[in-house]
């Protein structure tokens, strides 16, 4: 048994090496060469689990990846291949998931001080970027790993930095708003911002109609919405989504007034696929989804994690391509030690949704987690 440091246990699989064979002659100028572009469109249709068997390869395969060329060749052939990116808290180290959670890879290591380590982190992807939001002793900063170069690279820092903010994933490009400013002001933000990988850059988007920090982000009918939190005053139950056709906020009264969010618990856990937004309620362990036409939320049963022994915190909550992510304390275990990976694809019209659970046991409470889809 191979047991790393987030506790995720495998049983390692035995790699036969190639036959001993006697080797053949063989007349290789009758065989004709594949052309660029067409072996391109092969090499893109690769899973991306073993896209580091092509840096072996040759130096052309090594530079396509690099480039990032294999990946925009998927997005365009359309290609969604979701992957999970995990942190424990206290610690640097990233792990890379396949959707299937049979596979997993280290990311490299990236070099910052202990406050990073230890204090609170937000991550979200852009493409093939993963984004990690926190605090150095020196301040708010962004390290950024890039996919196709397999390497971390810090910033670039948001307009406004600021943590306890909420995001969205749309496509390859990513959306925050809210959250609070640095010590002492601690401003809290009615501010949004969106950052483009191609560029490395973010550019402003239009003030929100509420304040927000501990507010949580999604992506859905095109549109960016961000949901409760707090502001000055206290809760907030509204919500409200950005159209970037009319360039505006729209604010939607009441979105949480069956589905409170206290002052000791997470920010709200949502989640969207197949464009229906759903929410993991922390104090009940209830999954939901939200009904658009009357802005009220249906109760689907409970989640196999026991999200209530922590208020939220360390549950994953997350869309992975049409199924629901959730990894959590397991309500099959005593107790909060044992955290298990749940999957399903859930239907808004079921009668009981049926959970699958991942062969993967954890025993460190996750800080950070983040689906990447390339």
């Amino acid at each position: 048994m191979d047991i790393d440091w987030l506790g995720l246990s495998s049983t390692n699989s035995g790699v036969e090496g190639p036959s001993v064979i006697e080797p053949q002659d063989a007349d290789y100028t009758v065989i004709p060469s594949l052309n660029y572009e067409l072996e391109t469109l092969i090499l893109a249709r690769i899973p991306r689990s073993e896209h580091w068997k092509l840096c072996l390869v040759n130096k052309r395969y090594l530079s396509l990846l690099k480039s990032g060329e294999l990946f925009k060749i998927r997005r365009e052939i359309g290609i969604k291949e979701p992957s999970v990116f995990m942190a424990a808290i206290g610690v640097n180290n990233w792990w890379a998931f396949d959707r299937e959670f049979k596979t997993k890879r280290k990311l490299p290591f990236f070099q910052t001080d202990f406050s990073f380590t230890n204090t609170d982190r937000e991550s979200f992807c852009a493409g093939t970027h993963l984004l990690v939001s926190g605090k150095e002793l020196d301040g708010l900063v962004i390290w950024r790993y890039e996919l196709a170069m397999d390497k971390w690279y810090k910033g670039p820092s948001m307009i406004s930095p600021r943590c306890l903010f909420a995001s969205a994933t749309c496509g390859t490009f990513a959306f925050v708003a809210g959250g609070v400013g640095m010590e002492p002001n601690s401003e809290v933000y009615d501010t949004a911002e969106k950052y483009n990988p191609e560029t490395k850059s973010w550019d402003p988007l239009p003030r929100m109609k509420q304040r927000r920090k501990f507010c949580s982000g999604c992506y859905m009918d095109n549109k960016f919405y961000v949901i409760g939190g707090r502001n000055e005053v206290g809760e907030l139950t509204c919500g409200e989504f950005f159209d970037e056709v009319s360039n505006r906020w729209v604010l939607i009264p009441d979105m949480l007034k069956d589905n409170p969010v206290l002052s000791s618990h997470s920010p709200p856990l949502v989640a969207v696929v197949n464009n229906e937004l759903y929410s993991l309620e922390a104090s009940s362990n209830q999954l939901k989804v939200y009904l658009k036409s009357s802005n009220t939320w249906k109760q689907l049963g409970s989640v196999p994690v026991r999200a209530d022994f922590s208020r939220g915190w360390g549950v994953a909550f997350k869309s992975l391509g049409n199924e629901l992510l959730v990894i959590g304390s397991s309500s099959a275990s005593g107790g909060a030690n044992y955290r298990a990976i749940y999957t399903c694809c859930p239907d808004p019209d079921a009668e009981k949704l049926v959970w699958k659970l991942a062969n993967r046991n954890i025993s460190q409470f996750i800080l950070n987690c983040a689906v990447m889809v390339a």
